[in-house]
């Protein structure tokens, strides 16, 4: 009996405490519904002060897109034109007689902005198609201590600060480059149109020499090849660029002590693969045939490599290349990639330049990759030094590539289309034993395509090429359009 009572009374008291429980999860379970159905408590309470601290899952979206404290992602591109860019150009009175032709072929009066920096005046006509011109300021108080440089390293390296302080209207981007850089400025304007110029930009590109890179930075924007600076973080680096060179006095270059300051105020390099430094000798066509799916936006030293188009001055075969920025800035060396199948042809088109014929059927993956037919800055170097994929000329002496070259592009407004032409370039091929039709007896090809000025602002993509009929037998027709959805290329 006495056990039979202490049992109950345990039983009792369990009940007790269950009850106790039910009624704490009750209260706990309306406290949560008001807190949750109370918008604006939630709101002020929490997200306003700092949203970051909020778990996603907790955040009421609605209220959100309410709430204009909240940042919200951007996705559309910015407005800016090329009126809202100035260029600082680095030049050198000793090599100014030549290398301004390379400013005249890419720069327009009264349409691009920019200034030409140089050490001493130089001798300029006034009919003379160039930007104005003016002397870099002393920089002798200023410590240069590398032992293998110079310092006009100094001099250059204040350009993004000099064109600051000019006080111009309206900039958004400051973007620098040598006085042997071309720029192609539909393409430049379409990449910085992408980025927001009231933030912190600093945007170009890396050499392809590996070595290089090794020796001064990947996180460098190489300012042969151009780099873009936003307004106000050009105005940032002015305010402590003369302070911060001292730092870096054994630095050897100016884009490197450019960056150097740049890590200071934090940074990064925000990488654009349409700008070229061009670190290699010889011949570009391997380069420039096999273009990476971006933007063409400057091309480097080109008083190092040889002309682009054979048989020409190094200035003539820029203006050759600049009938192609004329007719379709933004197609300019974009690559497509075909096949003659019942000639076991593989042809690549690199728009505006160049056209390859090649024996047998070659992969795409092979083809994007550039053929070594140039060599690399530091010339014990191998393949293996460069800062991407390369691949032979030819594994096989059959399949040594026909290259035909642009010979002339325009616009044909009848149908709505540009016509380029390209000639086969003359030389010796080796001797081939394939029992396949041979190239040698093709002298031109003709290449129509479609203008797309908005491509890139789609997803970057290859296009692609077909072989049109031809009752001539000596020429190809070809058309480069978008590829289809349902395309698949059959090797």
């Amino acid at each position: 009996m006495e056990m039979q009572k202490h049992s109950l009374g345990l039983c009792h008291g369990n009940f007790m405490n269950f009850s106790f429980l039910i009624v704490s999860l009750i209260f706990i379970f309306l406290s949560s519904s008001l807190l949750l159905t109370n918008d604006v408590f939630f709101c002020s309470s929490t997200l306003s002060t700092d949203p970051h601290t909020v778990p996603d899952a907790e955040i009421n979206h609605k209220s959100v897109e309410q709430n204009p404290s909240i940042p919200q992602p951007r996705t559309r591109r910015f407005d800016t034109q090329l009126k809202h860019v100035v260029f600082g150009i680095a030049a050198s009175s000793s090599l100014w007689p030549q290398r301004k032709h390379y400013i005249k072929q890419w720069w327009r009066p009264r349409v691009a902005r920019a200034v030409v920096w140089l050490d001493k005046p130089v001798r300029t006509s006034r009919n003379e198609r160039l930007p104005p011109i003016r002397i870099s300021r002393d920089t002798s108080r200023l410590h240069y201590s590398n032992p293998s440089g110079e310092r006009s390293a100094l001099r250059l390296s204040r350009i993004v600060a000099e064109t600051v302080k000019l006080k111009w209207r309206d900039v958004r981007w400051f973007v620098m480059g040598d006085d042997d850089t071309i720029f192609i400025l539909e393409n430049l304007v379409n990449v910085l149109a992408k980025y927001d110029h009231t933030q912190f930009y600093y945007i170009g590109s890396s050499s392809e020499s590996h070595v290089r890179n090794i020796r001064f930075s990947y996180q460098m924007a190489y300012g042969g090849g151009g780099f873009a600076i936003s307004y106000p973080l050009a105005v940032e680096l002015e305010k402590m660029q003369d302070r911060c060179l001292q730092r870096y006095s054994a630095l050897y270059g100016s884009d490197d002590r450019v960056q150097a300051c740049l890590a200071e105020i934090g940074v990064p390099l925000t990488r654009e693969p349409g700008f070229h430094q061009y670190d290699v000798y010889g011949n570009l066509l391997g380069l420039l045939a096999a273009h990476p799916v971006t933007p063409l936006i400057s091309l480097h030293h080109l008083d190092y490599v040889e002309p682009i188009f054979p048989g020409m001055s190094r200035f003539q075969a820029i203006q050759r290349l600049f009938q192609s920025v004329t007719v379709d800035a933004s197609s300019v060396l974009q690559q497509s990639i075909c096949y003659d199948k019942e000639r076991h042809w593989t042809i690549s088109i690199s728009w505006g330049y160049v056209v390859q014929i090649i024996r047998g059927m070659i992969s795409p993956r092979e083809l994007e990759m550039p053929s070594r037919t140039f060599l690399n800055w530091y010339k014990k170097a191998d393949y293996k030094s460069y800062a991407f994929n390369t691949r032979p000329v030819a594994k096989h002496p059959c399949q040594t590539p026909f290259i035909f070259y642009l010979r002339t592009a325009r616009y044909d407004k009848s149908k709505k289309r540009t016509v380029s032409v390209y000639l086969r370039q003359r030389v010796r091929h080796p001797a081939c034993a394939w029992k396949m039709n041979s190239p040698l007896s093709i002298d031109t090809i003709v290449v129509f395509k479609k203008q797309d000025p908005l491509r890139w602002r789609k997803s970057p993509r290859r296009d692609c090429c077909t072989v049109l009929p031809s009752k001539r037998k000596t020429v190809i027709y070809m058309s480069v359009d978008k590829c289809q959805d349902d395309l698949v290329l059959v090797v």
